[in-house]
């Protein structure tokens, strides 16, 4: 391996660690500082550290190997989310950004909805905690699946850490550094790596389709467009042998966005609400640039490689083989570097909202309430750790696929969150009872789906997309049980 490619990677793990110390030493003395940056990031950071906590390895990895494999037709999954996440920024973001200091100052997700809901407070707290801990557990593990797959695909044969193979050793270099920054620094550490990350990420979307179509080997648009054709006509298709089912199950990643807590809680964060609006243009501008750069990639990496007679034995690979084939090392390790911050963004913004749940709504909750603010900092080091850790046992199979495993845990939050979070910012006679019965049905039905098998074949026919029955059932029994039971006190004017 170049030396250049070291050098830019030891670079980017440089900065990253470095914005950590900084963090430490402008925002961990209180545990609103530690896990909510003092609510005081600005619009920019707010709208890049959401885009790039959101996008993870799958942008880089996942979303571009669909495209290879499939074509066109799997880019409706950027086009739902593309939606998705500017209703979650016009619907969401302003309320929830003012209804957190409305109840009680609240700084988690379970710690808002326990203050909504005060009469089913402890379960709501409790339940919402738990799905957060067990889902994000998964979440995290597929981004260090693609730090695996990475260092597997990159380095293989050239970092040997005590027997490890490539794949477990880059498992744990990714886990080490996210945790390096994350534990020392917390979410304004988080949130500014985020920012970092998420200006690398775009930029190699920028430059990595236009290098495939317009440098050596790769023919520009005519050509690419001429051996696809060859290839397989219906991948430049954007309908043909697509099902109306499968139509529907990519466009509705879209409802995850509205229950993503590592998503949402940059809402809380942000210094005003008037500064929503920069923020929602900041970072639908973001995604809409990295989303088109990511469907090209690997719609004309295919093209790419079939002209070149490349063997591409792992599709959601195509963009690290490219980076390596393609470029000047110094070049190919930034490239590398921005596999990482997609990666390492989402994963170290996963960690830190595990983190806050299991010590506020565990921790605090239940065994220490009185507990000191520095305390409550130092558990919630401990507690990004242990995620970790967990997170990377469910990472040790170097067969997952990361798009599967992205798929799973979005489903799960966006069923058991999504629908209360829309309500109860925006349907005063939502109640705790109903609250609670939304969050456990989405979570149960996802659960149920997949173990089901539903999600792959269903009544014969192709699967269905877990997030829809969770998400309808969630918000059928919110309302249902919300409009037969009565929580006096709780149907409360919601305000903008």
């Amino acid at each position: 391996m170049a030396i250049g490619v070291w050098i830019s990677l030891f670079a980017y793990f440089a900065l990253m660690i470095a914005i950590g110390f900084y963090a430490m030493r402008k925002s961990t003395s209180t545990s609103e500082d530690y896990m909510l940056g003092g609510r005081a990031l600005s619009p920019q950071v707010a709208a890049l550290s959401a885009g790039a906590s959101d996008m993870s390895g799958w942008l880089l990895l996942g979303l571009p190997g669909a495209m290879f494999v499939s074509g066109l037709g799997s880019a409706w999954i950027g086009i739902g989310l593309l939606v998705g996440a500017f209703f979650n920024w016009t619907l969401v973001a302003p309320r929830l950004r003012e209804q957190t200091l409305h109840y009680n100052d609240a700084i988690t997700i379970p710690e808002f909805l326990g203050n909504r809901f005060p009469t089913q407070a402890i379960p709501l707290r409790t339940v919402s905690a738990i799905v957060i801990v067990v889902f994000f557990a998964v979440y995290t593990a597929s981004g260090l699946v693609a730090g695996g797959k990475l260092f597997e695909s990159a380095f293989a044969g050239v970092i040997n850490i005590g027997g490890m193979s490539d794949y477990a050793a880059g498992v744990a270099i990714t886990l080490v550094v996210v945790l390096a920054y994350t534990v020392v620094g917390g979410f304004l550490a988080v949130s500014m790596t985020d920012f970092v990350q998420g200006c690398i990420m775009m930029l190699a979307l920028v430059i990595m389709p236009a290098v495939v179509l317009f440098g050596e080997g790769g023919g520009g648009f005519a050509q690419a467009s001429q051996t696809l054709n060859e290839v397989d006509p219906t991948l430049l298709s954007w309908t043909e042998g697509l099902t109306i089912v499968g139509w529907l199950s990519a466009v509705t990643w879209g409802l995850g966005y509205f229950g993503q807590p590592h998503i949402i809680v940059r809402f809380m964060a942000i210094r005003s609400q008037k500064d929503v609006p920069i923020a929602r243009n900041i970072g639908m501008s973001w995604m809409l640039i990295s989303l088109i750069g990511a469907v090209s990639l690997g719609i004309f990496g295919r093209a790419y490689a079939v002209r070149n007679g490349m063997n591409v034995e792992d599709p959601e690979t195509i963009f690290i083989i490219l980076a390596d084939l393609l470029f000047h090392p110094l070049v190919t390790g930034f490239l590398f570097a921005a596999l990482l911050a997609a990666i390492m963004s989402t994963i170290s913004s996963q960690l830190l909202v595990s983190s806050s749940s299991l010590t506020e709504d565990f921790y605090r909750l239940f065994l220490r309430k009185e507990a000191k603010e520095k305390e409550v900092v130092a558990i919630g080091r401990l507690c990004v750790v242990l995620v970790g850790v967990v997170a990377a046992v469910i990472a040790s199979d170097p067969t997952s696929k990361v798009l599967g495993l992205v798929s799973n845990a979005w489903a799960g939050f966006g069923s058991a969150f999504g629908p209360l979070i829309i309500l109860s910012l925006m349907w005063p006679r939502t109640n705790g009872a109903g609250a609670l019965a939304g969050m456990v049905v989405g979570a149960l039905t996802v659960m149920l789906w997949i173990n089901l098998g539903w999600n792959a074949s269903f009544m014969g026919g192709p699967g269905v997309y877990e997030i829809i029955p969770g998400f309808i059932a969630a918000f059928i029994a919110i309302l249902v049980v919300s409009s037969v039971t009565a929580d006096a006190g709780e149907y409360q004017h919601i305000t903008r």
